[in-house]
């Protein structure tokens, strides 16, 4: 389970996006989220969908992890598209006693999953080519100018980078009960989807007891290592812009304004 998680997990290869600064990778990646969020014809998400898929081929991850990593989603997928095939009213093309499907719902459904698609996989670009302290300390350059408003910056970032580290540790916790559970005799994946669902309800403690102790032991080496509040702590390898940085940013604005204009022109 925790092999089919995109987020926290860091995929080794020598491509483009591995080399870029993390503060540009941290700031593209929000400004064509943002972007996404806007679209609203059919050529605006054709663009928005050829842009992901260049950027999924220069990161030289292979398509297949990206592909493994959906499966976790596909329920919330089917529901969000079956939520909005169902209660969007308007022309009415087929109905069976209260459910009518639309032609608007169906639209509307293919849009949001079509959207949610690609804002994930393009957030997972972020941590599939960033190792986690490099992304916490760029994380922790672009949030510097808060740390004059008080702000604690650096606890921030390193909260920030350990949140997302922990995603595919829980879920490595999870295999681990459920081969327990199996090893006793029980396996939930022989269970039908109904049973299935509340098996997993027990799993809720022993899981919870896990993510607390390893939280603890966390904290301890943090305080091992003297970490402290993190403030004026200096980083052996430095972060620069090199030229690709700017080469990148320049090419993200204008993305992004091709999005924004196609959505304001409704072509």
């Amino acid at each position: 389970m925790a092999n089919t998680v995109l987020m926290g997990q860091y995929w080794e290869t020598n491509s483009l996006f591995h080399r870029l600064d993390p503060r540009t990778k941290i700031v593209s990646i929000i400004f064509i989220m943002l972007s996404f969020l806007m679209l609203d014809t059919f050529i605006s998400y054709a663009v928005a969908t050829i842009i992901v898929l260049g950027i999924l081929l220069l990161s030289k991850i292979p398509i297949y992890v990206f592909g493994r990593g959906l499966q976790p989603i596909l329920f919330i997928l089917m529901f969000t598209f079956l939520y909005h095939v169902v209660f969007t009213k308007g022309n009415v093309i087929w109905s069976w006693s209260f459910i009518e499907v639309t032609v608007e719902g169906l639209h509307n459904g293919i849009r949001f999953v079509w959207r949610i698609v690609l804002l994930i996989l393009l957030a997972s670009m972020l941590t599939l080519t960033t190792k986690p302290l490099t992304l916490a300390h760029g994380l922790e350059k672009l949030l510097a100018p808060l740390s004059k408003l008080n702000v604690p910056v650096e606890q921030f970032s390193l909260m920030i980078v350990i949140a997302i580290r922990f995603i595919p540790t829980i879920l490595q916790e999870v295999d681990r009960i459920l081969l327990a559970q199996k090893a006793r005799g029980y396996d939930i994946t022989a269970l039908t989807l109904s049973k299935r669902i509340f098996a997993y309800i027990p799993i809720l403690i022993p899981l919870l007891f896990t993510i607390i102790q390893r939280a603890e032991h966390l904290t301890y080496a943090i305080d091992a290592r003297a970490y402290g509040n993190g403030k004026g702590r200096t980083s052996f390898k430095q972060l620069k812009f090199q030229h690709i940085d700017y080469q990148v940013g320049g090419i993200v604005i204008i993305n992004t304004l091709v999005l924004l204009l196609l959505n304001i022109g409704g072509v």
